[in-house]
């Protein structure tokens, strides 16, 4: 063992019995999405400056897929301890969870986002819909080779502008999200679609969810940033990307209405938007004891001052989860109770 990291780890936790589980270090490490990274770090720097001699949590943008990997390989000082996610966990991941000995798990919904889909304030762009976005990015839309070069292509409403969209990785739960919500319901407004999934479910999701790799859609990585500036640097490009980073370049980008519905607070929290979507974080339970402060961080981000209506989290782009899922949030929170493995389906 890390001389080092034992001494700061028996410091941190002082007269109270650690297991061996990630006995090793004191530093929480939390993994996953992009969309929450923003939300878990203001969190950390809150609860670092509240607790001057703890050791700042460690947080990576690893995208949520990318993170359930590194969250569910195992138990033990070399694996996270948090995973943040903009989906709910899926039920592969919690058989590969099982396998590796993470059978532990609290499941916590720390609030709600909209999958934006913005561009530079000029651009002619404005409303799209959801049938639109899915003709216009989808490799083979209804089956058949994309051929459209511009918006006006897909729909002759729409102006002549240049079909290029930067968008998250396949290990982004932002990217499992905007294909369920916005390209699967873009893909349904073809009734063969429906009862294709009937018939041949992995055809179905191949053809619905499958994006262009043609230069149409581009994969930007995990940093939100990055689309943001691409945006500003090229007119007329689109980007998709979590609200919060929408709502703090506002002076810059404008959300694109999606079915006449554009990306704010209001539409995003009634759940109006197309592409509204929870946010969560998991805790591996069997690490609490081990690591004292977490318990310390997750009691921070579910404060009413943190996720509340008025919370400094909200403050930061994250929309309130209604009333009743955050006081359901809050006793999980505090009870660390795990989640019920079997009910993911």
């Amino acid at each position: 063992m890390n001389i080092r990291y034992k001494a700061l780890a028996l410091a941190a936790v002082s007269l109270v019995a650690i297991p061996t589980i990630a006995s090793a270090r004191a530093q929480i490490r939390a993994v996953g999405s992009s969309t929450v990274y923003p939300f878990a770090t203001a969190v950390a720097e809150r609860l670092a400056r509240a607790n001057p001699g703890m050791q700042p949590p460690v947080i990576e943008s690893t995208g949520t897929g990318g993170g359930m990997k590194l969250f569910c390989a195992g138990v033990g000082e070399q694996h996270p301890d948090i995973e943040n996610a903009s989906r709910r966990i899926k039920a592969s991941e919690v058989k590969t969870c099982i396998a590796n000995g993470v059978t532990q798990i609290t499941e916590i919904q720390v609030g709600i986002d909209g999958i934006a889909f913005a561009t530079a304030t000029a651009s002619a762009l404005s409303n799209v819909t959801t049938a639109d976005i899915y003709k216009a990015l989808a490799k083979t839309p209804f089956g058949k080779a994309n051929k459209a070069k511009t918006w006006k292509d897909v729909n002759p409403k729409l102006p002549a502008v240049a079909i290029r969209v930067y968008g998250p990785p396949p290990t982004s739960g932002t990217r499992d999200a905007f294909g369920e919500l916005i390209m699967t319901n873009g893909c349904e407004s073809n009734p063969a679609m429906p009862a294709l999934k009937k018939t041949d479910e992995a055809k179905f999701k191949a053809i619905c969810t499958g994006l262009r790799e043609d230069g149409a859609f581009i994969e930007a990585g995990e940093n939100d940033n990055l689309i943001v500036q691409k945006l500003e640097a090229n007119p007329g490009t689109v980007g998709i990307f979590g609200y919060s980073y929408l709502e703090e370049n506002a002076a810059k980008l404008k959300g694109i209405s999606i079915n006449g519905v554009a990306p704010t607070y209001e539409t995003i929290s009634s759940f109006k938007y197309p592409g509204a979507r929870p946010l969560y974080i998991y805790i591996k339970d069997a690490h609490v004891r081990a690591i004292p402060s977490i318990k310390a961080y997750v009691a921070e981000f579910a404060k009413e001052t943190a996720w509340g209506p008025n919370g400094y989290l909200v403050r930061r782009g994250m929309i309130a989860a209604p009333d009743a899922v955050r006081a359901k949030s809050a006793a999980a929170a505090r009870t660390l109770a795990p989640l019920d493995l079997a009910t993911i389906k």
